[in-house]
């Protein structure tokens, strides 16, 4: 077994306009500052990071790292959740989906998801050029909006768009292959991997591909009520890394897991700040401990409550406290027994 590593904060809710926000060296101060070892690192933002230049430029790429180290943090994954978003847009979101990329390709669907692509390909290399094995992402939909059986779907539609957005991924997925980086896919709603169902037919679309893995967040079960503790034992070969984000669940006579097109703060299901929901994290921290997880534990900020700063600073000790040391002998030892052959033989009657 594995001793998780952490606590890291993905950036991409903390990432603004006003210092410590604004700047690589300020954010890293101010996550040192809360106790956290690292930092998984959104990629559109040239404050932060160079995407192309770290995939083309080791040279960078190690300058980077070095900047890191000298805060005592390291970059536990690169992130292109937005960009694995425009891989597969169905057009009924285009125009919702146009504001992640860049403004010279909005309008023009073909030249945003080749741009996509491409940005997922410099994050193979980057990751490779800043000693990365692990890469988060979303997989884009092409499905989401046909999620519920009425009307009835036309025989063949789920089966075309899981082989349609497998053709998309197989490219990119042989690119992080060749850098020796998984990708995971964080399961998550509006997209066509939204499940342990929905992972597997696309994981069957792209012929079981090693390195199609999984970002495992457990506030979206809570939220679609699936088993999120049974979801590691099913799926904890191809866990490669870890949102420590918290929800809750709280059905009315008026509103379930659909929330009634309420805003979060009214919804029946919605995200918490670490701590402040109903999840089981010292379950789910036991169970990865005991299949050798190996990854970190990443705390992201999504309340609709508590103060990002505030959620932030908890969070750093919330993973902090729940990271499991592991033992590196049975606690019965005490008790042990030298191997003797010959008297094994006689206790079996042979």
């Amino acid at each position: 077994m594995t001793t998780i590593q952490g606590p890291a904060v993905f950036l991409a809710q903390f990432i603004g306009d006003q210092a410590p926000f604004n700047s690589l060296d300020g954010i890293c101060q101010w996550a040192a500052d809360l106790g956290f070892k690292g930092i998984q690192m959104p990629t559109l933002d040239t404050r932060f990071i160079d995407l192309q230049k770290a995939a083309e430029s080791k040279t960078y790429a190690d300058e980077l790292s070095g900047k890191m180290a000298s805060y005592g943090l390291e970059i536990t994954e690169l992130s292109t959740h937005l960009q694995g978003q425009l891989v597969a847009v169905h057009p009924a979101y285009d125009d919702f989906f146009d504001g992640f990329a860049p403004a010279a390709l909005r309008g023009n669907p073909k030249a945003r998801q080749e741009w996509a692509v491409q940005q997922l390909k410099y994050a193979a290399k980057a990751s490779q050029n800043l000693g990365l094995t692990a890469h988060a992402t979303f997989s884009g939909s092409l499905l989401w909006q046909y999620f519920h059986p009425w009307p009835q779907r036309p025989p063949g539609l789920i089966e075309e768009g899981f082989a349609e957005l497998a053709k998309r991924w197989l490219p990119i997925l042989n690119e992080f292959d060749h850098n020796g980086v998984d990708v995971c896919y964080e399961i998550h709603p509006g997209e066509d991997l939204f499940d342990g169902e929905t992972y597997e037919m696309f994981l069957k679309a792209v012929n079981n591909h090693s390195r199609a893995c999984l970002l495992y967040d457990p506030s979206h079960f809570v939220l679609q009520q699936l088993d999120y503790i049974q979801y590691i034992d099913f799926y904890h070969e191809r866990i490669k890394a870890f949102h420590v984000k918290d929800a809750e669940f709280n059905p009315t006579g008026k509103q379930g897991t659909f929330g009634g097109y309420q805003n979060w703060a009214n919804r029946a299901g919605r995200y918490r700040s670490p701590g402040d929901g109903q999840i089981d994290f010292k379950t789910i921290f036991s169970k990865l401990a005991q299949y050798d997880y190996k990854g970190w534990a990443v705390m992201e900020w999504e309340c609709c409550i508590k103060n990002q700063e505030d959620g932030a600073r908890e969070g750093a000790e919330f993973i902090k406290n729940h990271i499991i040391k592991v033992t590196d002998k049975a606690f019965d030892d005490f008790a042990a027994v030298a191997t003797n052959t010959e008297l094994n033989r006689k206790n079996l009657g042979l």
